[in-house]
């Protein structure tokens, strides 16, 4: 049966509705702190991929939280995804998501609020009678500023079902539009979500009349098998996030959700707007951001998603690749390496190379890529797409940073202590910066901390190459932390000194972000509080 919606309209009941929680719980992961520029980027690439609903972030969480809100939120027209604002259930989170919103074409408000016993009682203070009460006041607070609604049952899988179901037919009768039931510390099984969405089905009144939501953790694993089962129990609405980031092991992966559908329609007979050719390069611009890259055995983004090592394996594959590939690499985005501009290229010609793997760039950042790039390709014999996706990410991505990496010479040799002299831009403001170190890599390090003074434990450093060959561009990743914060870089060069500095100050940035953030106060126990 179709349901009316006000922010889809009539949907049919075969209508999944991919809504990204990436820039909102993903954020909130250990290191993935991304600026304001970094967070338009990558809604721009979620509305692209067909996300319906970007969660922008928790208004009320810092002053850069509500900024991040409302320029999202002022970026998309009516025909672009709804944007949503997540907030506890009490007036300061609901005003200042409603705030927020404001320039919204389309626009969602986000209610969470715990039902289970344990976060009631620990958490909340709250009787379940002052819970209930606390769900209807404050979605019909909401409502006040937004016709859609969604409420979500903190910790609801392991919710008294009885309990649950009376606070979700309170929820929808004081003007939710979406009822989300999340497994917010992934202790379910699909056994477990398919019980609680049928049982929601079966039981509360007027459940028919709104959209039914799952947001499922992966702390044993099973958060997109859970969301899968969700489905096929009733529910219309997914949330989750690319690469599967989110609190602790995170959320159900989008990517595995949507090819799960697209591959098996015989058991998933359902639609939904995601243009699967686009994963990839959303997963890579992610991972260039946060500075996490995905592991190579990650299912539809990893290196090794369509790779083939066993012999059987390669000759089924030559002679009919459905032997042992159930879906094809380029229905994510995978292509074959390929030779692509050389360094008597044009700027037109690399205008259309970035189109086709997926960039819209402005002329200042198409000048400063193309710049690099004719620098590259003097450097290397032959320079692939994903030398280019490297190059691009490390530059146009990082174009807003704080702290930037203007110039780097490094001294070094057998029996000789390595030296570096580097010089950065903060805040606009030129600084130079001399050290020496253990190593080139050590030296340069101490240089950055020597022009722009900080206290930071390195926790990882690790190297990889981009492509084969002893030219190839190296890609270091960098994790540093800071009284309790984590936060990763990267950085990308044919020298691997340039890509450590480059990763080093990436992190050097994020870390800044993190700083500006805030805790908000703990949620009043009671909306008259």
């Amino acid at each position: 049966m179709a349901i009316s919606h006000p922010s889809f309209g009539t949907l049919d009941e075969n209508r999944i509705i991919f809504f990204d929680t990436t820039l909102r719980d993903g954020e909130q992961s250990p290191g993935f702190s991304m600026n304001l520029e970094e967070k338009l980027r990558m809604a721009e690439a979620l509305a692209e991929l067909g996300v319906d609903v970007i969660e922008a972030g928790f208004a009320i969480a810092s002053p850069g939280d509500f900024e991040s809100v409302q320029s999202i939120a002022r970026k998309f027209a009516k025909d672009g995804p709804v944007v949503a604002s997540l907030g506890r259930a009490n007036p300061a989170d609901i005003l200042r998501s409603a705030e927020a919103l404001k320039p919204a074409a389309r626009k969602r408000i986000h209610i969470v609020l715990a039902t289970s016993e344990l976060h009631m009682r620990v958490k909340l203070r709250m009787s379940p009678e002052e819970v209930l009460e606390l769900t209807t006041s404050s979605v019909s607070l909401g409502r006040q500023h937004s016709d859609d609604v969604e409420w979500s049952a903190e910790d609801g899988s392991r919710s008294d079902p009885d309990f649950l179901c009376r606070c979700v037919e309170a929820a929808i009768k004081a003007g939710a539009t979406t009822i989300n039931i999340p497994d917010t510390v992934g202790y379910s099984m699909p056994e477990d979500m398919a019980r609680i969405f049928r049982d929601l089905r079966n039981r509360v009144p007027g459940i028919e009349k709104v959209i039914l939501s799952a947001h499922n953790h992966n702390d044993l694993g099973m958060a997109v098998a859970n969301t899968i089962a969700a489905i096929q129990a009733g529910v219309r609405q997914i949330e989750s996030t690319i690469n599967g980031i989110g609190e602790r092991a995170g959320n159900a992966s989008l990517e595995e959700v949507a090819m799960a559908l697209r591959t098996r329609r015989d058991a998933l007979p359902y639609t939904n707007n995601i243009v699967s050719q686009k994963l990839l390069r959303t997963s890579k611009l992610l991972a260039t951001i946060t500075g996490f890259d995905v592991q190579p055995n990650k299912a539809i983004v990893g290196r090794n998603a369509f790779a083939h090592e066993s012999g059987i394996h390669q000759d089924g594959v030559l002679k009919d690749a459905s032997t042992y590939e159930i879906m094809t690499p380029e229905s994510v985005g995978w292509t074959k390496n390929s030779l692509v501009l050389g360094k008597h290229s044009g700027r037109a010609a690399f205008r259309d190379k970035l189109a086709a793997l997926g960039y819209t760039v402005g002329d200042n950042q198409l000048n400063d890529a193309f710049r690099r790039f004719k620098d590259l390709a003097d450097r290397k014999k032959v320079v692939y797409d994903e030398d280019v996706v490297a190059l691009v990410d490390d530059e146009v991505v990082r174009a807003n940073d704080r702290v930037k990496l203007l110039a780097l010479t490094v001294a070094t040799g057998l029996g000789t202590k390595p030296m570096a002299t580097l010089a950065l831009e903060v805040d606009g403001e030129h600084r130079d910066g001399m050290a020496s170190g253990d190593g080139a890599v050590d030296a340069t390090f101490n240089a950055i901390r020597n022009a722009f003074p900080h206290d930071v434990a390195l926790k990882l450093y690790a190297v990889q190459s981009v492509t084969g060959g002893t030219d190839a561009q190296a890609r270091v990743t960098v994790r540093m932390e800071e009284e309790g914060k984590m936060v990763d870089g990267q950085g990308a060069d044919t020298d691997t000194i340039v890509a450590s500095a480059r990763a080093y100050v990436h992190a050097l940035n994020k870390l800044l972000v993190k700083r500006e953030r805030t805790a908000p106060a703990d949620i009043a126990p009671a909306l008259s509080a």
